[in-house]
């Protein structure tokens, strides 16, 4: 069974949330900071795919030490604005991560319920350290307690696309992050 995307919106008709540039500057300045946390070591950024992969790639070049890198990938969401509330792992870390300094990429950290899940999974694999690095903070939506180490915005409740975040698996390559309308037309 079909399941038919809803109208496309043209991405230049969203009010820009953070340009380019903004998003530049803060993603050089996580990675300096992690460089200076991590001076001397290794570090395995794991993105959370398919949302962070843009967010980790810039990440990963923006830090000074050793890093490598790693991807999961989970469902919450599906086609919807909202999550599920339930979390399905889809793809587990290719590597071991045992005694590694670890932090994972998220996209976006709002109820918290995937990242949660995430972390509980990947202290199961007995890391030296477990971070966490998002690009945006939605605190007002968190429905379990868990902070981001390393966080470049924090945004109001709104649902956002670009720089890697979608609706319906659209608008990821947006290169700025844009407000999506609360109503689409003709939907």
């Amino acid at each position: 069974m079909a399941t038919s995307l809803p109208p496309y919106v043209d991405p230049l008709s969203m009010e820009v949330l953070f340009s380019v540039d903004q998003i530049a500057e803060r993603v050089q300045s996580i990675g300096k900071q992690i460089s200076e946390d991590y001076a001397g070591q290794t570090v395995v950024l794991i993105g959370v795919l398919k949302g962070a992969a843009i967010f980790l790639a810039d990440l990963a070049r923006s830090i000074s030490v050793d890093n490598t890198f790693d991807f999961v990938a989970v469902s919450s969401y599906g086609r919807a604005r909202v999550s599920s509330g339930a979390v399905k792992l889809i793809k587990d870390i290719d590597n071991p991560i045992e005694g590694k300094h670890v932090i994972l990429v998220e996209d976006i950290l709002d109820t918290g319920l995937t990242l949660s899940y995430l972390r509980g999974l990947m202290l199961q694999h007995k890391p030296a350290s477990l971070k966490i690095a998002t690009c945006l903070d939605k605190p007002e939506r968190r429905l379990v307690p868990i902070e981001s180490d390393y966080t470049c915005f924090q945004i109001p409740n709104r649902f956002v696309i670009g720089y890697g975040m979608d609706y319906a698996e659209r608008y990821r390559g947006v290169a700025d992050i844009r407000i999506f309308p609360e109503t689409v037309p003709g939907h």
